[in-house]
């Protein structure tokens, strides 16, 4: 009988401790475009931030439903780490997704992208807005129904001619901007990190503008 207590106690303390979980899992999305011309281009820095800290954390993405996946265990909390392979167009089916598969809440998603707003390098974190004329926000927006989810917009700078703006998202880092790179991809990491373990309105406060 004693032993029959013992397993209905152990039982519901697993259960109330799954429960609390959704709370620390938290659901990064690094927007982008799939295949070799895109690699390295301005509009796949979200990409990029995840690449840079799935490598300085020996980690590996792996081939999923929708996109390439990863997990980052940090001081009790689970990142899941997504990019898509739906092509940016089209990102708000695979966020859904992963947000409903891994039972994550809708204030645990954080979606790193580009902005053309922003001087290269500047971070706005938000925790709504518009989607700013960004084709991969307004798909997420429109699969949510909603505009209040977190964003992460990575400046790239607007120095193009008229006309040329989809040949500049598009194209290469220039040699000034792939030397400044790797210190603003390793604060973006220290964003996402923070965004996790201090939670959204910390995160704002200590990596916007910066």
């Amino acid at each position: 009988m004693f032993s029959i207590f013992r397993k209905l106690f152990k039982n519901t303390s697993h259960r109330n401790l799954t429960e609390g979980d959704p709370m620390k899992k938290f659901l990064i999305v690094g927007l982008g475009n799939i295949g070799p011309k895109y690699v390295n281009t301005r509009h796949n820095i979200g990409f990029k931030v995840l690449d840079f800290l799935t490598e300085k954390e020996d980690l590996t993405f792996e081939s999923a439903k929708l996109g390439e996946v990863t997990t980052y265990k940090l001081k009790g909390r689970t990142f899941v780490l997504l990019k898509p392979n739906t092509f940016m167009n089209l990102s708000g089916k695979a966020v859904r997704y992963w947000l409903e598969k891994e039972k994550i809440p809708l204030e645990n998603l954080l979606v790193v992208t580009d902005d053309l707003n922003l001087p290269f390098g500047t971070f706005r974190i938000k925790t709504k807005g518009s989607d700013g004329g960004h084709n991969g926000l307004k798909d997420i927006q429109n699969i949510l129904n909603t505009t209040k989810y977190n964003r992460f917009r990575f400046g790239i700078g607007d120095t193009f001619s008229q006309g040329k703006q989809i040949d500049y998202v598009l194209g290469k880092w220039i040699s000034e901007e792939e030397k400044l790179l790797p210190e603003r991809l390793e604060k973006a990491t220290e964003a996402i990190k923070s965004f996790g373990l201090a939670g959204i309105t910390n995160t704002m406060n200590s990596f916007n503008g910066k």
